[in-house]
């Protein structure tokens, strides 16, 4: 295959442009972000799932102190009765029996209201614990939505990136001609990388030194022959003497 010497140097051109294109491709799927993010979803779920636990223990004391305030309610009520029928009046017995009842009351009524004023002192302790575990959710939820937005902006970035070179890569591959670009395409699909410049006895693709016999035939081949490594397959591209 022939191509005039400046046609294969554009051959460097469209191989930055593609190593450009992988560099963009690279940095998408190592964006530092991606795996803060991961940290702070599993933060936001332990941080709600603490907020359950907070918000089911509160409940549950909530409940117990309604319990202990429907008991107090009706200790009193059966207190008011039982003095409103000794107001009344009636047998010594009877009175007798009120009295005893309402001492009894007395005392149900100060253990429930002692039982309510520890259980309402742990409710509002809980309280605070639920207050505090709803902030950290909040805050949680922030910072993922902070992480994520940066993300959204590199990524953004990149797309334009990747758009613009896409588009310079296009114009330069138009240029050249299709059979030389077939052949970079193939090799560059079997290698990793299709053009190379020879610096020295080096080849610029696979950094591998041409052994003497290699190197003098490509020194012998014609200005517009498209050369290639024999140790990869990359077309060579010779520096204009």
């Amino acid at each position: 295959m022939k191509a005039d010497p400046a046609v294969q140097r554009r051959l460097l051109d469209l191989a930055e442009a593609d190593a450009e294109l992988n560099r963009v491709v690279h940095r998408r799927r190592t964006l530092p972000e991606l795996e803060q993010i991961g940290d702070a979803e599993r933060e936001v779920q332990t941080k709600r799932d603490e907020l359950v636990v907070a918000q089911t223990a509160f409940n549950d004391l909530d409940r117990e102190v309604k319990r202990l305030e429907n008991e107090v309610d009706n200790v009193r009520k059966r207190e008011a009765r039982d003095r409103e029928m000794m107001a009344a009046g009636g047998p010594a017995k009877q009175q007798e029996e009120l009295e005893h009842e309402l001492q009894t009351l007395a005392r149900r009524q100060a253990v429930l209201e002692d039982e309510q004023l520890e259980v309402m002192e742990q409710r509002e302790a809980l309280e605070t614990n639920v207050t505090k575990s709803a902030e950290a959710v909040s805050d949680a939820e922030q910072r993922l939505a902070d992480i994520q937005n940066r993300r959204d902006e590199a990524l953004g970035e990149l797309d334009t990136a990747e758009a613009r070179r896409q588009q310079e890569r296009d114009i330069i591959a138009k240029a050249l001609p299709d059979d030389l670009v077939a052949l970079y395409e193939r090799v560059r699909a079997q290698r990793g990388v299709g053009v190379g410049l020879l610096q020295g006895a080096r080849c610029g693709a696979c950094r591998i030194e041409l052994d003497r016999h290699a190197l003098n035939e490509v020194r012998e081949a014609a200005a517009d022959d498209v050369v290639r490594c024999e140790e990869c397959g990359a077309i060579m591209v010779r520096e204009s003497k």
